[in-house]
C-alpha cells in the first residue's frame, strides 16, 4: 500500500474506491461529493485506488490500455482536491479478499474509514457485494456507507469510452467526456531525423507502455513549448516497418528536446494516416496540416478576446 498525501498528519476519512482510470467528467463528480462530505466533517477525503489496473490479474488477455499512467492518475485526483491517494497493488491475494473483510481490514482498521462513497452499481471484492450489502457491513463495523448518484443517462460515462472514441480518432469526444483535453507525455528520444529533411523536424517521443495512444493520425495539439501537429503511426511513406512512432512538431521552435520529457494535449484530429508517392507529396501533406493548425491557433485566440 502506497500513501500520497498533502497532510503531514493523516486523520479519519471519509472515502471513495475504484480505478479512476482518466479520472473523467464522471469521477470528478464523485471526488465532489467526498470532499464536500469530508470537509462537513472535518476529515480527509481519500480516493482508494490501484496502482495496476485489476484486469491485468483477472483477466490480463484482455487487459486495456491507459488513459493515465499511475503518476497521471494521482496528479488529476490531488488536482480535483483529494487529501490522500492511497494506491493498493492489486495482487491475487487482494482479488479473493471478500468485501467484508476489505472493509474491515483495509478501510477501517488501516485507513480509518468514517464514511465510504460508492455509487449503487458498485461491487467490492471477490464477493461482489453491491451498495445495500456494503451498507449493511458498514453497520456492524462504523463506516457509513452512502450513496452517490449518477450525471444522467445523458451525461454517462465511462473510462470504456473514452478509449473507444480515441481509438476511432474522435478526439472531439474524448475530451468532452474526460473534462479537459486528453494528454500523451513522453521523453523525447532519438529518431531518424526526416522530419528536419523535409523542413517539419520532429520530437521523437517514448511513452510508457501501457498508456492508450489514439488512432494513427495527426492531430492538432498544444505542448509545453507551444501548439504544434502531431503525428502517429507507421509512417509508411518512409517504410518505418513495424514500429509505431510518436512525432511532434511545434511550431515557431529552434530548440534542442532531446532527453526532456514533453506533454501534449490533444485538441483536434485532423486527418488519418496516409501513405504519399514521393517525398515531395508528403511534404505537401505537412503544409495543409500546419495551415489547418495555424488556423485553428487563429480561431482559439480569437474566441479567447
Amino acid at each position: 500500500m502506497q500513501v500520497i498525501s498533502k497532510n503531514k498528519d493523516a486523520r479519519a476519512c471519509v472515502a471513495t474506491i475504484g480505478t479512476f482510470d482518466g479520472v473523467h467528467r464522471g469521477h470528478r463528480y464523485v471526488l465532489r461529493q467526498v470532499i464536500d462530505s469530508a470537509r462537513e466533517k472535518g476529515l480527509d477525503s481519500v480516493v482508494v485506488t490501484f496502482a495496476n489496473h485489476p484486469l491485468r490479474v483477472l483477466r490480463p488477455e484482455v487487459h486495456p490500455q491507459m488513459l493515465t499512467t499511475e503518476k497521471e492518475k494521482v496528479e488529476l485526483l490531488q488536482a480535483a482536491g483529494i487529501d490522500r491517494v492511497v494506491l493498493l497493488d492489486f495482487t491475487e491475494d487482494l482479488a479473493q479478499m471478500k468485501a467484508f473483510d476489505f472493509m474491515h481490514t483495509i478501510l477501517k482498521d488501516r485507513l480509518d474509514v468514517k464514511e465510504l462513497v460508492i455509487g449503487y452499481d458498485n461491487r467490492i471484492g471477490h464477493d461482489r457485494k453491491g451498495f445495500d450489502d456494503c451498507r449493511h457491513y458498514g453497520e456492524s463495523i462504523g463506516i457509513v456507507v452512502s450513496g452517490c448518484g449518477e450525471l444522467g443517462a445523458a451525461e454517462s460515462v465511462s473510462s470504456t469510452e473514452i478509449r473507444r472514441a480515441l481509438q476511432v480518432g474522435d478526439v472531439d469526444g474524448a475530451n468532452r467526456l474526460l473534462g479537459y483535453s486528453f494528454f500523451i507525455r513522453g521523453k523525447v528520444v532519438g529518431g531518424f531525423q526526416n522530419g528536419r529533411k523535409l523542413g517539419y523536424p520532429t520530437a521523437n517521443l517514448q511513452v510508457e507502455p501501457d498508456k492508450l495512444v489514439p488512432k494513427n493520425g495527426a492531430y492538432f495539439v498544444k505542448t509545453d513549448y507551444g501548439f504544434g501537429m502531431l503525428n502517429i503511426g507507421m509512417r509508411p511513406t518512409l517504410h518505418n516497418g513495424r514500429q509505431r512512432s510518436i512525432e511532434v512538431h511545434v511550431f515557431d521552435f529552434d530548440d534542442c528536446l532531446y532527453g526532456k520529457q514533453v506533454n501534449m494535449e490533444l485538441l483536434c484530429w485532423l486527418r488519418g494516416e496516409k501513405e504519399f508517392d514521393s517525398l515531395k507529396s508528403l511534404h505537401g501533406q505537412l503544409e495543409e496540416d500546419e495551415k489547418q493548425c495555424r488556423e485553428l491557433m487563429a480561431q482559439m485566440k480569437r474566441e479567447s478576446i
